[in-house]
């Protein structure tokens, strides 16, 4: 077998190179990273961004996605998205974007994979509980959860606090921050829009969801095929895939149609983002940023269109008459929780009362309870005998 020598030449520099190669000019360089808060030298094999994925990937809190409600709590039923589950294929679609416009995705995968590492147990019902709970404290938001998380709360190295993710990475996750006028992470700004792997995260997750909520939501029994007639959206994907395939019928057809749904964002994003770069020209990330309007995004066509199909989500899966009673029960088991730890700190996990002194108590809480998935919330709200009803198909909005 011939002996290969493998050289910073043949791997992350010869990356790099073809990174400024392949990629448009407004896409992110790992070789013109700026960098990570604490300095490290650069690996001899990974690009800045391949090694930060890989940091996401052999997280704690990534792994906590697997028993984190997406739509249905986690153990209802085998086939239901799980908070992971919505995670990887939101990445499988933001990588997809990415190599059709050209941008890094690398860097597209990371934000993908890091976007919901803060969410709270019982999806945004959960997220709701939390943000209330913490009004007087500073407030609760998944996303800066989410860097909270690589930059606090995980901190497995022995060199460094955190994950200690580049600054590209930690950026992309603050979306909700981007807007804000003068918005900047450690000096450098992060709007008024983000850069274009990061807006390619944001399109992806609305894409994904839009699909396999009726996925998940016909498994359930909870939505019908015929009400979804009712909604352009569905009809245009259902005429589609009877164009496609005359013959096909039943669950197949159903299949087909959902992966169709999917299908129409795709084309739509990448046909608007095309035109969005023919008008404005960018040559460098910063101009993505720094556009008229954003880049990546649907038509104005599609957006009202599933506008009206997430109305249509919500009145009959989200907000349905036969979920809202375990809504409630997640709501109060939450809230039950939470107040549990804040009279009795010394219940919570060795790591998180380590971080009491510095972080507060409520501050502390907050990430103990947001890190807690389903199923060890549900274990210790019954351990201290804080309710006497374990919840059952509990359903929280994904949007």
């Amino acid at each position: 077998m011939q002996n290969y020598r493998i050289t910073e030449t043949s791997s992350r520099k010869e990356r790099e190179e073809l990174e400024h190669m392949g990629l448009a000019p407004y896409a992110a360089k790992s070789s013109e990273s700026l960098g990570r808060k604490y300095p490290e030298p650069p690996h001899p094999l990974r690009s800045c961004f391949a090694r930060d994925r890989d940091r996401i990937f052999h997280s704690r809190c990534f792994r906590r996605l697997e028993y984190k409600t997406q739509v249905f709590v986690n153990g209802t039923a085998d086939h239901y998205r799980t908070r992971l589950t919505h995670t990887m294929e939101m990445s499988a679609v933001g990588r997809t974007l990415a190599r059709i416009l050209r941008a890094n995705e690398d860097l597209t995968e990371c934000i993908c994979l890091a976007h919901d590492i803060g969410h709270s147990p019982f999806g945004h019902v959960g997220e709701d509980v939390l943000n209330n709970l913490m009004k007087d404290h500073g407030g609760f938001d998944h996303n800066l959860q989410s860097l909270r998380c690589i930059e606090v709360v995980e901190s497995p190295y022995p060199d460094f606090p955190g994950l200690n993710l580049t600054w590209e990475v930690r950026a992309g996750l603050l979306k909700h921050e981007a807007y804000k006028e003068g918005a900047n992470l450690n000096g450098h700004p992060i709007g008024p829009y983000q850069s274009i792997e990061a807006q390619i995260a944001d399109i992806a997750d609305d894409m994904t969801y839009h699909a396999h909520d009726v996925d998940d939501g016909l498994e359930a029994g909870i939505i019908t095929v015929g009400q979804l007639e009712t909604t352009e959206f569905w009809r245009m994907a259902s005429a589609q895939t009877t164009q496609r395939y005359p013959g096909l019928s039943g669950d197949r057809q159903i299949r087909a149609t959902i992966r169709t749904l999917l299908e129409l964002q795709v084309f739509d994003v990448t046909h608007r983002a095309f035109e969005m770069i023919e008008k404005y020209n960018p040559k460098s990330p910063r101009e993505i940023m720094t556009a008229p309007e954003r880049i990546v995004d649907f038509s104005a066509e599609m957006r009202a269109m599933l506008s009206a199909f997430s109305k249509f989500m919500f009145e009959n899966l989200y907000f349905h008459h036969e979920v809202t009673a375990d809504t409630k029960k997640s709501v109060k088991m939450m809230r039950e929780l939470f107040l549990h730890y804040i009279e009795h700190p010394e219940t919570m996990g060795r790591k998180a009362r380590g971080r009491l002194e510095k972080e507060g108590l409520w501050r502390t809480v907050c990430d103990y309870v947001a890190g807690c998935t389903d199923r060890y919330a549900i274990e210790e709200h019954q351990q201290y005998g804080l309710g006497e009803n374990r919840p059952g198909t509990i359903v929280a909005t994904s949007m």
